[in-house]
This record gives structure tokens, sequence and C-alpha cells, in this order.
């Protein structure tokens, strides 16, 4: 019988014991679901659920040049950035595509914390590097911290009595570092990848389980579920979140993704002048929401073409909404179906099945 070699959270014992299904991802044994995906899914949409995101990357990047590297390997305009203040950005690769999705985490005007795709991590450590011609140097802490995200209306509520921190002043995108649950120097943002607000707990793995344990007690009255990878995707989608694999990749560029939002030409960075030229361009195909109108669940890798059959696309992201209950996903077409409510249709299996461009997000809590 052939070993694998995946890596466990610091909170994997808590998932045995919670009797989660487990599935490799990203390397990792991963909780895809506790109870069940749809329960999951709503009690953080109505309430709270926590996840277990400790396979994501920490790097620190710290030296009198940290910003210019930042500026550099990033397509948003990090300057910006205040102390306290988190952004979300992406790599560009040279080539067009994308090494990765990111948040930028400005600690001082010297140091700051770059969170990244579990997946990635090697690959995106040795683009850094590979980049780093400044005065700033590169710590991988990745193993060191686990990650929890308390995502859901009522999670500033139900997570108040652990901390002294004031949970309702951390805006969005925004973070604190204090005392939680006992524990000294959690970082505490509110970035998100619900849709649901919430917090994200950066804490030392080796305190992991102690914070786990009194997010569990303290959420109980306010009905806070664990919530595995499947409602975590469910949620994503429905906002029109990018996954990374899914809906960027190497090969797609952030101007195709819709993610011109995040790639700012103020300033010098890799590949800016290829997505400059695609910016007042446009580009051939185009990263676009897709709701079924009829019945079918759109899956990665399934055909998109138009009312003559002819392939146009391809879905990179599908699945049946919770929230919105309807059957919706992601996908690249050829630009010219690109706008609102134009007409495709999805090839699952032997039949093509009517769907329309729509504009995320699908759900509006």
């Amino acid at each position: 019988m052939e070993q694998t070699s995946l890596k466990q959270t610091p909170l994997y014992q808590k998932h045995i014991d919670l009797g989660a299904k487990l599935v490799p991802f990203a390397g990792f044994e991963m909780p895809v679901q506790y109870s069940g995906l749809t329960e999951e899914h709503h009690a953080v949409r109505r309430k709270a659920g926590v996840f277990d995101v400790s396979h994501m990357g920490e790097f620190f990047i710290e030296g009198p040049q940290a910003l210019d590297l930042i500026q550099w390997i990033s397509s948003n305009d990090a300057a910006k950035l205040l102390d306290g203040k988190v952004q979300y950005s992406c790599m560009p690769n040279g080539k067009g595509g994308i090494v990765d999705d990111l948040l930028i985490y400005r600690l001082s005007h010297e140091k700051y914390m770059l969170v990244v795709n579990a997946s990635n991590i090697e690959k995106d450590r040795a683009w850094i590097e590979s980049q780093n011609r400044f005065d700033a140097r590169l710590t991988d802490r990745s193993e060191e911290y686990a990650l929890l995200a308390v995502q859901g209306p009522v999670a500033a509520t139900a997570l108040q009595s652990l901390t002294e921190l004031d949970l309702n002043a951390i805006e969005f995108y925004t973070f604190e570092t204090g005392v939680f649950a006992g524990v000294e120097n959690v970082i505490v943002s509110a970035t998100g990848y619900t849709g649901a607000g919430g917090f994200e707990l950066y804490v030392d793995a080796a305190k992991a389980a102690d914070v786990w344990d009194a997010v569990m007690k303290a959420g109980e009255a306010f009905g806070l579920l664990p919530a595995g990878l499947g409602a975590r995707d469910t949620l994503r989608l429905e906002m029109g979140f990018c996954l990374y694999g899914n809906d960027i990749t190497d090969s797609t560029s952030p101007i195709e993704a819709g993610l011109g939002w995040i790639t700012k030409f103020t300033k010098d960075f890799v590949d800016r002048k290829r997505l400059e030229e695609q910016k007042e361009n446009g580009t051939a195909r185009r990263l676009v929401g897709l709701e079924m109108l009829e019945r079918g669940i759109p899956r990665q890798g399934y055909a998109i073409e138009d009312a003559s059959g002819n392939v146009i696309g391809e879905v990179t992201s599908g699945t049946m909404s919770p929230s919105a209950d309807k059957a919706i996903g992601m996908g690249y077409v050829q630009s010219g179906f690109r706008k609102a409510e134009s007409e495709v249709y999805i090839r699952i299996r032997k039949k093509a099945l009517k769907a329309k461009v729509v504009r995320p997000p699908f759900y509006t809590p």
C-alpha cells in the first residue's frame, strides 16, 4: 500500500474528535465537512462557523526595502497601506499569468506579513526570492502559525468575551494584535472569504487547540458550528471570489480574471507592460459568473458553448448555491459573451443546458 505524506494542521485531532470527514487538500489532510455542507453553510450565513485554515502560508518580509520588494512582486499598490491595514493582491508571473493571490498585512513600515495559498507555499517562496534584489529578507513562518477563520454575522458578539480587543472596531481589511483566549500576540483580522463577516485568528501553532476549544465554547450559545472546506467553497463562490487553482492560475492574467481593481499602474511591477496593454486593448476571454436556467450543476472543466454548439469557454468553479437555491458557477468565455444576460450553454455529459452570464455576487446577505 502506497504511503501518503499528507501534512496535518495543529487542529487535526480536534477534527477527528468531531467526526469530520477528512480529504487531501493542498498537501494536507483537511476537514471537508462535519455535520453536513448545507448545515455548515447556513450556520455561517445566519450565525457563525469556525474553519481551520492553518494550511495557509505566512511569510514575513522585513528590512529597509521591504515595501520595495512587495511593490515589485505584487499588482496592487501596497504604498497605500498604513499600520494595521490589509490589502488583497496578486503576484504576476512575468508570463501573463498569476503566481498566487495573497493578503498583505502592514505590521510596520519595515515589516509585512504575506498570507499565501497552501498549495503555493514553496512556489511563492522561490518566486519571491528570485525577485529579491532589495534590502529585504523573507522568512517563511507557515509552520509556526495556526489560522482559524470565525465567520458569520454573530462572530463579533460570540467572540468578544475572549478578548479585550474591541472586535466591532476592527473594520473590514484591518487587524489588531493582542491577547485572545489567554494567548498573547494573536493577530485578529477582518478580511473574510465568505461575505458573511467575521475574523481570522493567527495563533501560535502550539496554542491552536486551546484557542479552538475556547472559540467552540464561547460560540455554542450563538449557534456556532465547525465548518469544513465544502462550505468554505460554496460560501466563496456565492460571492464570486476567485479560488487559486480553479478561477486563477499560472496561465490566467489578472485582467482576464476581472482583477483589474487590484492591478495598479501607478508603480512598476512584474508584467506591468503586458497587463497595461491588456487593460487598454482588452483580452480575448474573460472570467464571468454563470447561472443555470435548466436543471444541472456546472463543474470545473465543463465546456461552455454558444447556441450553435461552438465551444466558447470552460467552467472553472460551480456548485448548487445553498443560500440562493440555484446552480451557479464561474468560467472563462470569449469576450463577445462577457456581458450580463448573454445566453450560453453548459455541456453537462451529453446535454447542452441553457445558462446565462451574470455579474457576481450570486447572493447578497
